[in-house]
C-alpha cells in the first residue's frame, strides 16, 4: 500500500474518532448519572433511531469484512453466514423483542429474575452475558487488526497489536463517559456510513459486470479454481460427516444466537414502549436484510475481480477482501480513485468496529454491575444506583483488557467464524433460559440456573477441545494438539444440552414454581402493564 493510502485512510480514521469522541463528550455533559440514563439512555429513542442503532450494533466487522471474505474464498458455503444472520431476526421479532421490553429493565437477567429467586439467577445470567460479550469483542479486535495491518503493508504485527490496544482503549472511553446515549448515536452514525459505503461498492461491482449477476457468478467460479463447485454447497462444509455436521451446527447457532446476544437484548430497553421495541426491530430487519444481500454481491465480486488467491495472500482468513475490492474498483493501486475508495472503505470498516465494540462493552459492563455486583448487595436505594454505574465503568476497563488480550491471540482467525462461536454460546446459555422464563409456567429457579450453566459450560468446553484451539494449522495454538471434539462450532451439541439441563433442573426441583409471580410476569409480558 502506498503512502497516499495510509495518509488518507488514517486521516478519515482520525475524523471519525474525533466526531465520536465529540458526541461522547457532549452527551457526558448532558446526563444526570442515573442507572437508567447510563444503561438505557433514558428510554428516549424513537423506533427509527433505535432501529438504525440496532443495525449499527449488529452489522459488525464479521459482516462487512468476514462474511464477504468467506464468500470470496468458499463461494456458496460462505453465504450461510449472510442467510443465518438475517433469518435470526425473525426469531427476535416473533418471540423476544416485545416480551423482553415489557419484562425487563436493563439486562437479560431482569427478565428471568422477575419470577425467580433473584441472586442465583442474576449471577448465572451475568456470567453468561459477559462470556458471550468477550467472545464477540474478540472478533471485532481481530477485524481491526487485520484492517490496519493491510493499510500499513500487510505484515506489520506491531501495528496490528497496537491497533487492537487502541480500539480497546477507545471503547472503554465511549462507554465510561457517554453510556448508552453516546453509544446509540455512534451506532446510528456508523449504520448510515456503512450502508452508504456498501451501496456504493455494490453498485460499482454490478456496473463492472454491466448489471449481469450471472456473469459475475460465472467469473467468480472461473477465477476460484474450483469451477462450478464454487457455486454449490460443500466447498468448505462438504466431504466427510464432520464437515457436514459442522455446517448444521453453524446454521443452528446463527439462527438461534441473535435472540440471546446481550448487546442486542439491551437495545430493546432504550425505547419507551414494547410497541416501539417491535417497530424498531422492523426497521432493523429492513436495513440488515438489505445489507446482507449486498455482502453476497461484494463477496462474489471480490472472487471475480480480485481472485481468491490474492485475497488469501493478503489475509489467510479473507478479512481484507472488501478493502482490496474497493482498491481495484476505484482504479487500482496507485490511482487517485483507488486510494480514495480504499481509504473510505477502510475508515467505514474501522467505524463499524468502534461502534460495535462500544455496544458490546456497555452490555457486558451492565451485566457485571447490574447483575453480578448488585446481586451481592442490597439495591433499591438511589445511592446504590450511582455506585452501580461506577462499577459498570470500572467493569468496562476490565472487559476491554480481556478482549485486547484474546484479540491479540486470535488475530489469524476469520472474524465471521469467531462471531459464529459467540452465537453458539449465546444460543446455548441465554436462549433456553429466556424462552423457558417467558413461556413455561412451571419453570423454577433451579431450572433457570441449570439451563444457563448447562449450555454455557459445554459450549465453552467444546470450543476449547475443538480444532479451533489446537490440532489444526489455523488453530489458536497450532503447535499442540489436545482436541477431542471434531466440530469447530459446538452449537449442535451445546444448544440442546442447555434446553435439556433447564428441563431436568425444573422437573427435579424441590421447590414448587411461584405461580403468582409467573402470572404477574405473563400479564406484564403480553400487555405491558407494570412495565418500567
Amino acid at each position: 500500500m502506498t503512502g497516499d493510502h495510509q495518509t488518507l485512510a488514517l486521516l478519515l480514521f482520525s475524523v471519525f474518532i474525533a466526531v465520536t469522541l465529540g458526541i461522547t463528550t457532549w452527551v457526558s455533559r448532558n446526563r444526570h448519572g442515573s442507572a437508567e440514563e447510563f444503561y438505557a439512555g433514558g428510554r428516549l429513542f424513537s423506533p427509527m433511531e433505535n432501529g438504525f442503532a440496532i443495525a449499527g450494533d449488529y452489522m459488525s466487522a464479521a459482516s462487512f469484512l468476514g462474511i464477504s471474505g468467506l464468500i470470496a474464498l468458499f463461494g456458496y458455503d460462505g453465504m450461510l453466514y449472510s442467510v443465518g444472520f438475517l433469518v435470526a431476526w425473525l426469531v427476535v421479532l416473533l418471540l423476544v423483542a416485545e416480551l423482553v421490553r415489557n419484562c425487563g429493565r436493563f439486562t437479560l437477567a431482569d427478565v428471568i429474575a422477575a419470577r425467580m429467586a433473584e441472586r442465583p439467577v442474576r449471577i448465572a445470567a451475568g456470567t453468561s452475558s459477559v462470556t458471550v460479550s468477550v467472545l464477540y469483542l474478540v472478533a471485532q479486535m481481530v477485524g481491526a487488526g487485520s484492517l490496519v495491518a493491510l493499510l500499513l503493508g500487510g505484515t506489520s504485527e506491531a501495528a496490528r497489536s497496537w491497533t487492537v490496544i487502541g480500539v480497546g482503549a477507545l471503547m472503554v472511553i465511549y462507554v465510561s463517559l457517554g453510556g448508552m446515549r453516546a453509544t446509540t448515536w455512534i451506532q446510528i452514525v456508523k449504520a448510515v456510513l456503512l450502508m452508504a459505503g456498501t451501496i456504493a461498492l455494490t453498485v460499482l461491482v454490478l456496473v463492472r459486470f454491466h448489471g449481469d449477476f450471472d456473469h459475475l457468478l460465472s467469473t467468480a467460479a472461473e477465477r476460484s479454481g474450483h469451477g462450478r463447485d464454487f457455486l454449490a454447497p460443500g466447498l468448505r462444509y462438504g466431504g466427510d460427516w464432520t464437515a457436514r455436521l459442522d455446517f448444521i451446527s453453524l446454521g443452528i447457532a446463527l439462527v438461534l444466537g441473535t435472540a440471546g446476544l446481550p448487546h442486542i437484548l439491551s437495545r430493546f430497553y432504550t425505547v419507551p414502549t414494547a410497541r416501539a421495541a417491535r417497530r424498531s426491530v422492523v426497521w432493523s430487519i429492513g436495513l440488515i436484510g438489505s445489507f446482507y444481500l449486498m455482502t453476497i454481491v461484494l463477496g462474489f465480486g471480490a472472487a471475480a475481480i480480485i481472485g481468491p488467491d490474492a485475497v488469501r495472500a493478503s489475509n489467510t482468513a479473507g478479512n481484507t477482501a472488501v478493502p482490496l475490492l474497493a482498491l481495484d474498483l476505484g482504479g487500482g493501486a496507485g490511482s487517485t480513485g483507488g486510494t480514495v475508495l480504499f481509504a473510505i472503505v477502510a475508515a467505514v470498516a474501522f467505524a463499524t468496529i468502534l461502534a460495535v465494540v462500544a455496544g458490546i462493552t456497555l452490555a457486558s459492563s451492565a451485566s457485571v454491575a447490574h447483575d453480578l455486583y448488585a446481586s451481592l448487595r442490597r439495591r433499591n436505594t438511589h445511592a446504590k444506583q450511582y455506585s452501580e454505574v461506577t462499577v459498570a465503568r470500572l467493569a468496562a476497563a476490565g472487559i476491554g483488557a480481556a478482549a485486547i488480550g484474546l484479540g491479540l491471540l486470535a488475530r489469524d482467525l476469520n472474524v465471521a467464524f469467531l462471531v459464529g462461536l459467540a452465537f453458539a454460546v449465546a444460543a446455548s446459555a441465554n436462549l433456553p433460559v429466556l424462552l423457558y422464563s417467558l413461556f413455561w409456567r412451571n419453570f423454577t429457579t433451579r431450572g433457570a440456573v441449570w439451563a444457563v450453566y448447562g449450555g454455557l459450560v459445554p459450549a465453552v468446553l467444546l470450543v476449547v477441545l475443538s480444532p479451533v484451539v489446537s490440532g489444526s494449522p489455523d488453530a489458536l495454538f497450532p503447535g499442540v494438539d489436545f482436541h477431542v471434539f471434531p466440530l469447530q462450532n459446538p452449537g449442535v451439541v451445546s444448544i440442546p444440552l442447555g434446553f435439556l439441563a433447564g428441563w431436568i433442573g425444573t422437573v427435579t426441583s424441590a421447590e414448587p414454581p411461584d405461580q403468582a409471580r409467573h402470572a404477574e410476569t405473563e400479564v406484564r409480558a403480553l400487555t405491558g402493564a407494570g412495565a418500567v
